[in-house]
């Protein structure tokens, strides 16, 4: 079964690579009044990463707080 995860992520990181490969067109990012011009892969990678790290500091958070209630 691990091997299926690890085919999994392989192919959606295949997938996020080509994506980003074929998208380096710039474009205008706002937020909160500042504006950058980026290639639209970087945004895509970098919110890729945000949203990576975020999900696994929510899991980590859900995890403890079930742990600590099974305990007590």
């Amino acid at each position: 079964m691990r091997w299926f995860y690890v085919v999994v992520v392989i192919l959606f990181a295949a997938a996020i690579i080509i994506f980003a490969a074929q998208n380096f067109q710039l474009v205008t990012m706002s937020f909160l009044g500042v504006s950058a011009r980026t290639p639209l892969a970087l945004l895509v990678v970098v919110v890729y990463l945000l949203g990576t790290v975020t999900g696994s500091s929510l899991l980590a958070l859900l995890r403890r707080s079930v742990e600590r209630a099974s305990h007590a």
